[in-house]
């Protein structure tokens, strides 16, 4: 009989209180503070955190992600790196407060997506998206790939009949 062991984690993470985190930080707008001064529903806030290694930190970097609590637009997105000689101080690494972004990570790297909407498009349905990706060097966020995608507008509208008649 042989034993499997038990995967270990890549990097250990200590969860944040990503509410305190960004109502305690200068370079989240008030826009954003205002967004997360309250849950949208019993306890549950517009905010979503992930943890993960893009900055070679001993611990593991925040990726904080704030949208609407109505219809999940992303308002910022931030990158915390815990503090040198800090147990519990981070330092915002990447702000970026235009709607709609959301940022996550990619083999290791930061990965920024942000919709792209021409005149006359429902906030359900953008035109494309622009992806920029960043790597951490010298002590900051550097972009070195960016491309964009444009959305197919083939669907019929629900009250037109195939000959495009109402």
């Amino acid at each position: 009989m042989s034993s499997t062991p038990a995967p270990t984690p890549s990097t250990h993470f200590k969860k944040v209180n990503a509410v305190k985190l960004l109502a305690a930080d200068p370079k989240v707008s008030a826009d954003v503070k205002r967004a997360v001064a309250k849950p949208c529903a019993a306890d549950e806030y517009p905010i979503e955190v992930t943890y993960a290694s893009l900055t070679g930190s001993k611990s593991s970097d925040i990726i904080v992600n704030v949208m609407t609590c109505a219809d999940s637009v992303g308002l910022g997105s931030y990158v915390y790196r815990e503090r040198a000689g800090s147990q519990d101080g981070y330092d915002n690494v990447y702000a970026n407060e235009q709607p709609s972004v959301y940022a996550g990570v990619s083999k290791g790297e930061l990965e920024v997506s942000k919709q792209t909407y021409d005149t006359g498009d429902k906030v359900c349905c953008p035109s494309g998206e622009d992806v920029m990706t960043y790597r951490w060097a010298n002590d900051h966020f550097t972009e070195y790939d960016r491309y964009h995608t444009d959305y197919s507008k083939t669907t019929v509208d629900d009250d037109t009949t195939a000959d495009g008649t109402m």
